[in-house]
């Protein structure tokens, strides 16, 4: 009886080996490829990373927007001849120069809105070359496969009592769809910023058209601003990828396999966090509302 007993707890420590064995092989695999595709992905501008959408948001903006923005921007220019007739003395002190000031004023309006998609592209390519410069620097090979990086795994996890095994086994099935949401998360972030930059840009024209006035000037300011953020946003998701690369190569030297599983689990779960967050940290340091 004790024998039956003895090859019916071998054969299920068999089954569990093998089981958190496999569970743990293809565990990280869809986190190990959003991570690997970050880099990549960041580093595009909105003209490389889809060229059919730029071209139809670029049409849009153009053929819809920009007369929206002729019209805002003869406005703005109409109240701004205004307000600088008014404040030479109410009427009474009127010199020359102010209309040659309120032409170059126009110019100038004129030739931001009708270039909005060129000074866009400048702002991008500058963020581009930025992360390019930092992929030289930044490690962000983070790829994880717990089966092959924690030593000698078949032989500990088969030195392992039944019950550990099973609790183990357990573990791995929920880290493993817990994963499988946070590649989601991951993916989300990556995609969801490229899509916020193609919104923000489509509608560029109009704040572009208040950026001379004064007191209109604040729209201009702050959609610059926000365009700022959006494109260093990208060098911050690279220094998050950066540090949690550096950090899941430390796995590789934990004894304790459970505490490795949970351990990549936090790791991944702290970079999907910081990734939700670059993008309003990159909002306040450029200060974009």
């Amino acid at each position: 009886m004790e024998s039956i007993l003895d090859k019916i707890t071998e054969w299920l420590k068999t089954m569990l080996v093998e089981g958190i064995i496999t569970n743990l092989s293809g565990m990280f695999d869809n986190v190990n490829q959003q991570v690997g595709e970050i880099a990549g992905q960041v580093g595009l501008t909105p003209a490389a990373w889809n060229a059919g959408v730029f071209s139809m948001i670029r049409s849009l903006s153009e053929s819809v927007i920009i007369p929206i923005a002729g019209v805002i921007l003869a406005f703005v220019m109409t109240y701004e001849l205004i307000q600088m007739v008014i404040d030479r003395n109410n009427l009474h002190d009127i010199d020359t120069w102010i209309f040659f000031k309120w032409i170059f004023k126009t110019f100038v309006a004129v030739l931001l809105v009708t270039h909005t998609f060129d000074i866009v592209m400048g702002i991008f390519d500058m963020a581009q070359s930025v992360v390019n410069s930092a992929s030289g620097v930044i490690s962000a090979d983070a790829s994880v496969d717990l089966a092959t990086t924690v030593a000698d795994l078949q032989t500990r996890l088969s030195a392992m009592e039944l019950g550990p095994l099973f609790g183990l086994w357990f573990q791995s099935l929920f880290i493993g769809f817990t994963i499988q949401a946070l590649s989601i998360c991951i993916f989300l972030v990556i995609y969801g910023r490229m899509i916020e930059i193609y919104l923000v840009t489509s509608v560029g024209p109009i704040p572009m058209a208040t950026m001379v006035n004064r007191e209109w000037g604040g729209m201009g300011q702050n959609y610059l601003r926000s365009l700022l953020a959006l494109a260093f946003q990208a060098f911050l998701i690279m220094v998050c990828v950066g540090i949690y690369a550096v950090l899941v190569q430390n796995i590789a030297t934990e004894t304790d396999i459970i505490k490795a599983v949970w351990t990549t689990l936090g790791y991944t779960v702290l970079l999907c966090f910081t990734l939700f967050k670059t993008g309003s940290l990159a909002k306040s340091i450029f200060n974009a509302h």
